[in-house]
């Protein structure tokens, strides 16, 4: 039995459907006796061995294991009306209990007429333990035999023996099935609020790491640019005056052992920063993580590939990550924007720069136009990319034209870096 079915409005169709059926049962037994009817012991007795039946069964369902209720061979969810007032739907034990329900009740329908009206509760039951498409034809028959046994015991036709039962059977179809489509569209919405409750935290987590990522970032930029820059200039001076003190100076040795330290602390801070990258760039050079890239982003709809040209060099931090987070972006706005069924990264080494071109067969964009601002996402759109190009010294260029594609291309200068790397050997 399914524990989310166990809501006020179902308890209360179960009592009510407990109530009518034994208040039913019972004013057939009244009239049997009352009216002293030709069987009425006989009445009596079938009736008081359906109530047991019916209790049995109520009983057994109400501490029977839990679970999903689900119809035999059909997979889909019982209906909620009248959950619990019997065994699980479903199974062999219900239907034996249903139809031993309604054979006693064929049983008092051939003795006593007033039989006739416990066929409004069988139609409760066999709607709610049937699959629909034997629940309703079943309340048909039940409904033509109650009409059969009024006709039989009156030995008249009546439009009231047709109306009664027909109508009482539509009610009973039309609020089980209205019910059961109301406690379905609960159920999706329920599911609804709960993959969107996980969908919200899911992207407050993934904003955390963006956060922590960019911060990263950011603070390898600038001890980069900054303190590693700095000891790397002392080091430098303290050579240059450690060549120019004479062997036996006094000084020599504290001028060394400076330098020694500014060695030190500089390759600290190399370490700190390698330490702080993007951890697409933890395991590999820049054009392997450009190569993963490409790999997750292609799809059934679009196909990325990645290519280099020129004899790669060792590049800067602050480089990689610029260059990375660029083809991040780029790709990005492809995906989401461009339509585009081809895309390509090119990342081209050359004597004075370091440029990544990332061209796409998209439906493209006026760069002089609004579209800008549609294709920028605000830290990850084309203001962030020439921001970061012109941090680091370098260009961003864009070409695009409404339905002819996109090219964006980025360009690091590279004499910089070497001069750098020159004076840190």
């Amino acid at each position: 039995m399914d524990a989310r079915s166990h809501t006020p409005v179902t308890a209360a169709l179960r009592l009510c459907l407990h109530t009518l059926l034994t208040g039913l049962l019972a004013l057939v037994a009244v009239r049997a006796v009352g009216e002293g009817a030709p069987h009425a012991g006989a009445v009596v007795a079938l009736t008081l061995v359906t109530a047991g039946v019916y209790g049995a069964g109520a009983l057994a369902g109400r501490s029977g294991p839990a679970g999903a209720e689900t119809h035999a061979g059909t997979g889909t969810r019982a209906t909620p009306v009248g959950r619990g007032a019997s065994i699980r739907p479903g199974t062999k034990a219900a239907a034996t209990w249903l139809a031993a329900l309604c054979a006693l009740w064929l049983g008092l329908l051939v003795l006593s007429p007033d039989a006739l009206w416990v066929a409004f509760p069988l139609y409760f039951l066999q709607l709610h333990l049937l699959p629909t498409r034997w629940g309703v034809p079943a309340v048909v028959v039940t409904a033509a035999a109650a009409i059969t046994g009024f006709v039989v015991h009156r030995q008249e036709i009546a439009p009231g023996a047709f109306i009664g039962p027909l109508l009482g059977a539509a009610v009973a179809i039309a609020t089980v099935l209205g019910y059961d489509a109301l406690f379905r569209e609960s159920e999706r919405r329920r599911e609804l609020i709960v993959e969107l409750v996980a969908t919200r935290a899911e992207l407050a987590e993934a904003e955390r790491t963006a956060g922590t990522l960019a911060e990263r970032e950011r603070l390898a930029r600038e001890i980069h640019d900054t303190l590693a820059q700095g000891l790397s200039s002392i080091q430098l001076l303290l050579r240059a005056a450690e060549r120019t003190l004479p062997g036996d100076a006094p000084a020599t040795a504290h001028v060394r052992a400076a330098r020694e330290a500014a060695q030190a602390n500089l390759a600290e801070a190399r370490s700190f920063v390698r330490a702080m990258t993007p951890p697409d760039l933890e395991h590999g050079s820049l054009a392997a993580a450009l190569e993963r890239l490409c790999a997750r982003t292609t799809g059934p709809d679009l196909t990325v590939r990645f290519a280099a040209s020129g004899t790669p060099v060792e590049l800067p931090t602050p480089y990689e990550v610029a260059l990375l987070r660029t083809a991040q972006s780029a790709l990005a706005n492809t995906v989401r924007h461009a339509r585009a069924g081809r895309a390509e990264i090119t990342l081209s080494f050359m004597d004075t720069s370091v440029a990544l071109d990332v061209v796409d067969d998209g439906r493209g964009f006026d760069p002089s136009g609004a579209s800008v601002a549609e294709h920028g996402d605000g830290g990850f759109g084309l203001p962030a990319m020439r921001s970061r190009a012109a941090t680091l010294g370098g260009t961003l260029s864009v070409e695009s034209a409404p339905g002819q594609g996109t090219a964006l291309a980025v360009t690091l200068p590279l004499a910089g870096p070497r001069r750098s790397r020159e004076h840190a050997a």
